[in-house]
């Protein structure tokens, strides 16, 4: 059987070169992302840049009607096909694209001029699946993203937080996301957050044990909200990385109370507790405040 034919460097090298004289771009302009045979975090790239060149193949074959889908019609599109550039090169919309299949190996220079090139943290909560859970404020997952500092290839293990997890993973766009539901009602819409939003670096698994997590990569981070079965989790989790750092997410004060005598047990250092207060106007110009979480932060 004859190797699949896939890009490399040199290959992917070339094509941008090709597109920069043929479109007249500035080669800092873009952004390169290469999905054959594995899904990267394609929506958030092209809403984050206004040019991204995507390589993929027939393992991504609905890609456009993929993009599409998540509201990117009128993104404008150059196509070429082959591992090498010269063939003939089609210009399109990816509104004009949703039946194309691709066969083969493809480069797509997508252009989006309502590109913003920051990422904005704090999804509006209507923006998500409605699930079995209720959302934490946007406000308030704001100031936990700040808290986490992800970055472009970090791993971090967020435990029963769906929201966090899909922000998480638009940041850490070159990373891991796993994502822990323990309930068959939070994994399902678990994936359909992912599918939505476009994060296909998300793992979603049922616990933390040993077994679970063998073949994923090891967390730098774990975000979890407390449950009967943490201290259970904070064991399984240090088993995977000895030297983890923890933030703890809870509303109740007797789980407060037990956090430091629970790390001291584990070898956590107790690092920062902070209570997070928002209050809004809502209808009637009245101010009403929102659960008031506290955010525990360990390191092993």
């Amino acid at each position: 059987m004859a190797k699949k034919e896939t890009f490399t460097t040199k290959q992917m090298l070339d094509w941008l070169g090709y597109y920069a004289d043929l479109a007249n771009l500035n080669i800092e302009q873009v952004k390169i992302l290469n999905i054959c045979e594995k899904m990267g975090n394609v929506r958030p790239a092209i809403e984050m840049n206004h040019y991204v060149l995507l390589f993929a193949d027939e393992s991504q074959k609905d890609i456009c009607y993929v993009l599409w889908e998540a509201g990117l019609a009128n993104c404008k599109v150059l196509v070429g096909t082959g591992t090498e550039p010269g063939s003939s090169v089609d210009r399109k919309l990816i509104r004009d694209m949703i039946d194309d299949e691709l066969s083969g190996p493809t480069a797509l220079l997508i252009e989006n001029p309502d590109a913003h090139e920051s990422f904005k943290i704090g999804i509006p909560n209507e923006n998500f699946t409605p699930g079995p859970i209720n959302y934490v404020g946007n406000e308030i997952r704001a100031v936990i993203m700040s808290k986490l500092s992800v970055d472009a290839e970090d791993v971090v293990c967020i435990v029963t937080g769906e929201s966090i997890v899909i922000e998480a993973a638009m940041m850490a766009w070159e990373g891991t996301i796993i994502a822990v539901e323990t309930d068959q009602g939070s994994l399902v819409s678990m994936g359909e957050n992912v599918d939505k939003f476009g994060v296909h670096n998300v793992e979603i698994v049922p616990d933390v044990k040993p077994e679970t997590l063998r073949n994923l990569p090891e967390p730098r981070l774990a975000f979890i909200v407390a449950s009967d079965k943490m201290e259970e989790q904070i064991r399984d989790l240090l088993k995977k990385n000895p030297h983890m750092q923890f933030i703890i997410y809870t509303l109740e004060l007797d789980t407060l109370s037990r956090m430091q005598s629970l790390f001291e047990k584990y070898g956590i250092r107790t690092t920062e507790v902070l209570q997070i207060t928002v209050a809004k106007t809502n209808k009637k110009s009245m101010f009403v405040t929102q659960p008031t979480p506290w955010l525990i932060s360990g390191e092993a």
